[in-house]
């Protein structure tokens, strides 16, 4: 009998305590199972069962890709081939070279490895060779928690950016520059659970989610906090800019800014984390905000000399950007609550 839940099979008692459900011959077929061979069931947080055929732990073992390598390639053209691969999921990659890998390719990939990568180690370099694998497991850092460094580090970044401004401490604003690689590893390592998520559906809880859905909103949220931080990288860069203080009312306008989307965007994670709808509303409404702050920071800029004036213009448009994309976030938050408020 089948209805829109699935097939309904009838639960058998054979001996004194075992409890046997027979299995789809087509299932079986489709999977290559026969007589004997070995299924993992997993009960999950839900209490419902999951059935993997063998296959399936072999694939997971054995995602292993070669990359060959010749000497006129260029570095950075076999970093991103690398970073795809990560990022599709696979958990080794070998790099395989007719000869000797140059100096600049050896270089450029363990710097790739090493600041791009959550999780990836180089566990085998030699002079023709290098293997990168993936250690990192799901339970050691979920989707969510990956996440949340990067909302920590983007917020901080913001901060430290307005800061900087404020003394005009320029290596305060480089550093400030140097952690948007950070987000961008953690970026790269939720893009690659979520893609292996959306390739295998049985793995989405593993990574710290409920559903499909889920996956394609963090998928979002990421893009957007990616975005923030990029913004506040931005800021950094025009504090270099700089070079006289500016005035106590610029100042305050761009605090002023500044303040509201550092709040947005703290808002929002809370929004997601604690997934209030409510909380979500709230931070939309004040993205019109933004606009006015933005604005009145336009307008004192038109007392400060011109080349200054583009920077500081530049720095609140980037603030009004952090606010909208915090907006962003929030609007997703709304996607994946509404269904729960409803109830």
């Amino acid at each position: 009998m089948l209805e829109i839940k699935g097939e309904i099979r009838k639960v058998q008692r054979t001996g004194g305590s075992t409890y046997i459900v027979s299995l789809p011959k087509h299932w079986i077929e489709e999977n290559r199972i026969k007589p004997g061979d070995g299924l993992v069931v997993k009960r999950l947080e839900d209490s419902t069962l999951q059935i993997l055929p063998p296959r399936i732990q072999e694939e997971k073992k054995a995602a292993e890709a070669t990359i060959k390598i010749s000497p006129s390639d260029d570095p950075y053209k076999l970093a991103r081939k690398v970073v795809s691969l990560y990022l599709v999921g696979y958990h080794v990659i070998h790099l395989m070279a007719e000869g000797r890998l140059s100096p600049p390719q050896r270089e450029v990939i363990k710097s790739y490895v090493r600041e791009k990568l959550v999780g990836a180690e180089l566990i085998a370099d030699s002079p023709n060779e290098m293997t990168i694998q993936v250690l990192l497991s799901y339970p050691e850092l979920s989707v969510r928690d990956a996440l949340r460094r990067m909302f920590l580090i983007a917020s901080s970044m913001q901060r430290d950016a307005i800061s900087a401004l404020e003394s005009l401490d320029k290596g305060a604003a480089e550093e400030v520059i140097r952690l948007d690689n950070e987000v961008d590893r953690f970026s790269m390592y939720v893009i690659r659970q979520i893609k292996l998520a959306v390739q295998d559906p049985r793995s989405i809880k593993e990574i710290g989610l409920r559903n499909a859905r889920d996956c394609l909103g963090y998928r979002l949220i990421v893009k957007s906090v990616e975005r923030i931080a990029d913004h506040a990288a931005l800021i950094a860069e025009r504090v270099k800019l700089i070079n006289k203080p500016l005035s106590k009312d610029v100042l305050r306008g761009i605090l002023n800014l500044s303040n509201l989307a550092n709040t947005m965007l703290e808002k929002s994670v809370g929004a997601l984390f604690k997934e209030d709808y409510d909380l979500a509303e709230e931070i939309i409404v004040e993205k019109e905000k933004a606009k006015v702050l933005e604005e009145k920071v336009a307008k004192l800029t038109l007392e400060i000399p011109h080349e200054d004036s583009i920077n500081v213009r530049l720095i609140s448009e980037s603030l009004r950007r952090i606010a909208e994309y915090s907006s962003d976030i929030a609007e997703i938050v709304l996607n994946l609550t509404i269904a729960e408020i409803l109830k």
